[in-house]
């Protein structure tokens, strides 16, 4: 912008310089403080791609897994703590014990096939679409729906799933008699958009949640603005990267269930957090590999 306004202006020699101060183009040359940032953040996503070049032709499998981790875990709980289930379901909930049974286990059945098809990339449309509906199912069956905590990590997992629905769709159309044509990277676009709005909100719980301190401060007020930065697009991919950074060291220290007494009463918690975390790891390692898509600031400044 700075150089546009320099071309654009009025080339004044030296000797029509104002009250004998800087040029015009000098006084614009500076970069403004959006620039200046994104100037550094470039050389820093230059450094860290160049350091991650190895690792790229990986990063599609391991977001996706990392996705699915979560619905592995729990369909392995539920097969583990069986009789524990349905106890619960039972007798906190009402259920009546033959629905609880087929609720159980429709839930496993469709949480290992539909997380195996997305780690193996086959019919992703239908297999995202099995783990919402588990995602929904398990709300008003364990009656957590009105939990926040709960409601916000759930929305950034479904936020992770529609990134791997969005990085499922190619560039091709579907004819169907009588309507238009749908271009499935038209698709791909607003899922991009509706996947990174979404994966923000388990830190903004974060943001909201627990004791303040200094060390809380400064990390909630790093990962408000990149997750800022990752919604309008700016800047998408080294905010993903420090999100992944800052909700990787969190899980490790204040999720760390292996630590914990195999009876101890937070442990269930504790693993339960630690999985969904990092199925929202899953979903910033899809877009550092994707981008933010075309509705993005991003995007723009490349057509501008």
């Amino acid at each position: 912008m700075a150089q546009i306004r320099g071309t654009a202006g009025y080339h004044l020699g030296p000797e029509h310089r104002p009250f004998g101060g800087s040029s015009h183009n000098a006084a614009t040359s500076d970069p403004s403080p959006l620039d200046a940032i994104r100037q550094q953040t470039s050389k820093i996503e230059d450094m860290l791609d160049t350091i991650a070049d190895p690792v790229k032709p990986y990063l599609p499998a391991i977001g996706r897994f990392l996705i699915v981790v979560t619905f592995l875990e729990d369909a392995l709980r539920i097969v583990t703590q069986w009789s524990d289930q349905l106890s619960y379901l039972n007798t906190y909930r009402h259920i009546p014990w033959g629905i609880t049974h087929f609720f159980l286990a429709a839930n496993v059945v469709v949480m290992l096939s539909c997380s195996t098809l997305v780690i193996a990339r086959k019919h992703s449309e239908y297999a995202v679409c099995g783990l919402l509906a588990v995602v929904v199912t398990q709300a008003l069956g364990y009656g957590l729906i009105f939990d926040l905590n709960f409601f916000l990590r759930n929305l950034s997992v479904v936020g992770g799933l529609l990134m791997v629905l969005s990085d499922s769709f190619n560039r091709k159309r579907f004819a169907f008699a009588g309507l238009p044509q749908i271009d499935e990277q038209d698709k791909k676009v607003y899922f991009q958009l509706a996947g990174r709005v979404l994966l923000v909100f388990l830190f903004i719980g974060f943001v909201f949640s627990g004791e303040w301190s200094i060390s809380r401060i400064i990390v909630s007020a790093l990962g408000f603005i990149a997750c800022v930065m990752v919604v309008v697009g700016f800047k998408a991919k080294f905010s993903a990267i420090l999100l992944v950074v800052i909700l990787s060291i969190f899980n490790v220290l204040i999720n760390n269930w292996w630590s914990l007494h195999h009876y101890h009463p937070h442990r269930d918690f504790a693993k339960y957090d630690f999985f969904q975390i990092l199925s929202i790891v899953g979903g910033l390692v899809l877009l550092v590999n994707m981008g933010p898509g075309q509705i993005s600031v991003d995007e723009k400044k490349k057509v501008y």
